[in-house]
């Protein structure tokens, strides 16, 4: 989860609430989701909160929310934008990052505070939005240290900055921290900065570049340059986007705006104007940025009620909507009440009526709720793949096995590459994963297909513990089948290792016998192949005549993938298998 360093007097500067102490602060902020996780050296809050909500990376975005919560503030709040006098040329760009947005703001006061909060909502946004600025890269630059170069119909007075390709080894600039004037090639090479983002453009025939008329000034995603380099005495800043996606850095680029609008900066429009030559799907056209829009989303009453729990009047809804920043207008259809919501430009989360509900509630207050029994007349009890799933734990555990519980999500490094699987084949953990198209983070982008990535990735860092490790896991794996009315195959996965000095095929086989002799199951294990494992010290696991998993040595070049100095046996099997 991230965690934001969040100063509380700044927090009461900016919601007006100077009588608000640490504490009440602290339930107030734990109201909205943000919770308390301790105290920075500096006396600051450290704030973790669920990672959808990006507009609350910095002190000026949880300060909105408090005004919200507070009542202060209803609706949605879209700033004043002055009309384009810059024009980012878009032309002969790397085919790996086609895309840029950008605005100007005028008339900030950057005094230290103002500044380290932005610094921290451009690492943060960097590390989540941006994927660790592979799929958008934040470049701030002091606008006064520009020179517009002439425009496309060579106008003289145009102020246009362009954005293009460069050659790794082209001319030099002096990069941010450094007197010395570098080429590209040497930013990635030695900059102590520069070569933390090398792997970004390492692929790249051109480099990323941004021009203006005195010459080249950011080279994104890698560091900008240091003669535009902001300080606290940075009055009118240009804030340029480069990445994969134009949603994704028009979305960023909104986000830092309404931060910087906070602070009582004017935005300024700025015109993307694409070659009609030019990667993706704007090119030949001219985009005015930032894009205010707001979105809308629908949601019925009766829907609000049966998820809330509450019966509640139409303006109620309304208020607590305008008091979650949202504008909800109330609507008559034909068969039921319903609200036509907008949503502000910073929120990128609201992707579903269940989002707005959600806002809706904790405007209400989840703390509110009086809990009541439900209206049924049936009787609770325990599912019978619970029930299997608790002896299948009980057994394991008295064969010495410590029980885990890792995440179901993972990406395809972890599953696939790291265990030598391909995803086109035919063995335990091949299959094509469910993916999510929008992750929030690079370390999970899709539910996992088997359970021993997630028990060899334990090991990797636990190899500071001491041995034997025996470890193992029930847990969800899933697959893409479009047999299945969902389009997704799953099923509860059993997987065990062990790692040991001495561990062997024999070790595992013979927890392996006891398992199945304590569910009454007949196990044989004749010989496979499976590229996790060794040949010839692999087998399948049939139960009952039925194959529902494998069971063998780890590979070496699994073993060395993963940093471990120990031999690892284990075996993964259908949970079914045993019932």
């Amino acid at each position: 989860m991230p965690v934001v360093d969040v100063d509380p007097d700044e927090l009461r500067d900016l919601t007006g609430h100077e009588e608000k102490g640490n504490d009440e602060l602290r339930e107030d902020l734990f109201a909205l989701g943000l919770e308390f996780e301790g105290w920075t050296e500096d006396d600051e809050f450290q704030l973790e909160f669920a990672p959808d909500r990006l507009d609350r990376l910095s002190v000026e975005g949880v300060a909105r929310s408090l005004r919200y919560h507070y009542g202060d503030d209803h609706g949605v709040y879209v700033p004043s934008t002055n009309d384009a006098d810059w024009t980012i040329e878009v032309t002969d760009t790397p085919p790996e990052r086609p895309y840029v947005t950008g605005a100007v703001v005028r008339g900030l006061d950057m005094d230290a505070t103002a500044f380290d909060s932005l610094i921290q909502l451009q690492e943060k946004l960097h590390a989540t939005m941006g994927r660790g600025r592979a799929k958008g890269a934040i470049g701030v630059h002091d606008l006064t240290m520009l020179k517009g170069a002439p425009g496309a119909g060579g106008d003289a007075g145009a102020k246009t900055i362009t954005y293009t390709s460069m050659d790794p080894d082209g001319e030099p600039f002096v990069p941010l921290e450094s007197d010395v004037g570098m080429t590209p090639r040497e930013v990635t090479e030695s900059h102590h900065m520069g070569s933390q983002y090398a792997d970004l453009v390492a692929e790249m025939d051109r480099y990323p570049a941004i021009y203006d008329d005195v010459g080249l000034f950011s080279f994104p995603p890698v560091i900008n340059g240091k003669r535009t380099e902001v300080t606290e005495n940075s009055r009118d800043l240009l804030i340029e986007m480069t990445g994969t996606d134009q949603w994704t850095v028009d979305h960023m680029l909104n986000i830092v705006l309404y931060s910087l609008s906070a602070r009582g900066g004017r935005v300024e429009r700025v015109d993307v104007s694409y070659a009609d030559d030019a990667p993706g799907e704007y090119a030949g056209q001219t985009l005015s940025r930032p894009d205010f829009g707001v979105k809308e989303k629908s949601v019925t009453h009766d829907r609000i009620e049966s998820i809330i729990g509450v019966d509640l009047d139409p303006e109620t809804v309304v208020d607590c909507a305008e008091r979650a920043g949202l504008d909800a207008t109330q609507t008559e259809g034909e068969e039921e009440m319903a609200y036509d919501v907008e949503i502000p430009p910073y929120r990128v989360d609201v992707l579903h009526p269940l989002d707005v509900i959600d806002d809706v509630g904790r405007a209400y207050g989840f703390n509110d709720l009086e809990p009541r029994y439900p209206d049924v007349s049936t009787v609770g009890g325990r599912h019978a793949r619970s029930r299997l799933e608790d002896a299948a734990r009980d057994a394991l555990v008295g064969l010495g096995f410590e029980d885990l519980l890792n995440f179901h999500m993972i990406n395809a490094e972890e599953n696939y590459e790291r265990l030598g699987v391909d995803p086109e084949s035919d063995v335990l953990g091949g299959g094509e994963a469910v993916t999510i198209r929008e992750p929030y983070s690079e370390d999970y982008t899709m539910l996992r297909t088997w359970a021993l990535p997630s028990l060899l990735m334990v090991l990797e860092n636990n190899t500071h513990r001491a041995y034997p490790q025996d470890l193992a896991e029930i847990g969800l794996a899933a697959e893409l089948d479009e047999s299945q009315n969902t389009g997704v195959a799953e099923h509860r996965t059993l997987a065990a290792a062990v790692a040991r000095a001495d561990a062997s095929y024999e070790d595992a086989k013979a927890r392996l016998q006891a398992l199945a002799e304590a569910f009454g199951k007949t196990l044989e294990t004749p010989p496979t192949d499976h590229p996790t494992f060794i040949g010839g010290r692999a087998a399948a696991i049939v139960l009952d005549g039925e194959t529902v998993g494998v069971i063998g040595e780890i590979h070496p070049s699994v073993i060395v993938e993963h940093d471990l100095e120990v031999p690892v046996a284990a075996f993964e099997l259908r949970l079914d298998g045993l019932d």
